[in-house]
């Protein structure tokens, strides 16, 4: 669980008149590693947070477009991000989401610090996939398939060479030349790398998928029994990454079912469509604590929409003394 510390002065006096401290991308970066993120977050679970008492996002019309805010409390802090979505500032050469954390101590709710938000969700939401995969995907895993060009694919890559000793990488993506991008800034990882198409799910022992796609990205009977994918893309109640033919025959584990229930198309529709129930889906914390166990004999599904103890849990980390 996430510690009680909170930053005194000199003469053990909260420092309730200091301003809080900005952390940039790059000093985020710096400070928590892949491996250290997934810790953080696995941490949490294993100290027993129960992700279901997590307050819902909330959306909010404003301006141009509408906010998005991700509150939580968890041990000794309060945070909330605020992210801006502006549909029209791509046409003006902005980015169409920008966000900013704000980390609070619990007992005063005093800011400590700011952070970044776009980086803090480049990052936690692949130690979250980690943390899962860590729990789903078969130990000897070595192939990779990642759907998807972003940022997001390529923190995926780096988060699951932590958790697995990859040999071989494949980046599926619409765009030849940004598959060629990533393939050129993972140069350096380890693992063969290589272009590859849906078709290579059917040698997958992982397989990761982080588009905004409306419809399933592959045949979902490719994916063999004992393999793990993770799909975190689409998080919208119309879309969906994955067929409802490999979700209802898979274990699906997801953050929490009733934030599923909310917000992953991947699972609404396939319950609405019969191929789920609700009653099969299991909360990642179960498979963390060891409750639920990983299947040899039928695929393993993670399907995470981000919730706020996840940005919490890493924003947190960044201001507390390490163990």
């Amino acid at each position: 669980m996430l510690g009680t510390h909170v930053p005194d002065d000199d003469g053990g006096r909260p420092m309730n008149d200091a301003p809080p401290t900005w952390y940039t991308a790059a000093q985020i970066a710096a400070r928590i590693p892949p491996e250290r993120a997934r810790r953080l977050v696995e941490q949490v679970l294993l100290a027993g947070f129960d992700p279901a008492g997590d307050p819902e996002r909330v959306s909010t019309p404003a301006g141009a477009g509408h906010l998005l805010l991700m509150p939580s409390t968890v041990g000794g802090w309060t945070g909330v991000k605020i992210a801006s979505v502006a549909p029209g500032n791509p046409a003006q050469g902005l980015p169409r989401i920008q966000a900013v954390y704000v980390l609070m101590d619990a007992r005063t709710l005093t800011p400590r610090a700011l952070l970044e938000g776009a980086a803090l969700t480049t990052l936690r939401t692949p130690a979250v996939s980690a943390v899962a995969a860590d729990a789903l995907a078969p130990a000897g895993a070595a192939h990779l398939v990642v759907f998807g060009t972003g940022p997001q694919a390529v923190g995926h890559v780096h988060a699951f060479a932590v958790v697995r000793e990859l040999t071989r990488v494949t980046v599926v993506g619409r765009s030849p030349q940004k598959v060629e991008a990533v393939l050129a800034e993972l140069a350096d990882l380890g693992p063969e790398l290589t272009a590859g198409s849906a078709e290579d799910v059917a040698h997958a022992d992982i397989v990761v998928c982080a588009t905004s796609a409306a419809a399933p990205l592959f045949d979902g009977s490719l994916v063999r029994d004992g393999a793990c994918v993770v799909a975190m893309g689409s998080h919208e109640t119309d879309r969906r990454e994955l067929d409802p033919g490999l979700m209802g025959r898979s274990l699906v584990v997801v953050e929490d079912v009733g934030t599923a229930l909310r917000e992953a198309g991947d699972v609404v529709l396939a319950v609405e469509e019969g191929a789920l129930a609700v009653e099969d889906l299991v909360p990642l914390r179960d498979v963390v604590t060891g409750a639920v166990a990983r299947r040899d004999v039928a695929p393993n599904v993670f399907k995470g929409v981000g919730m706020s103890w996840q940005d919490l849990a890493v924003a947190a980390g960044l201001v507390e003394p390490q163990a």
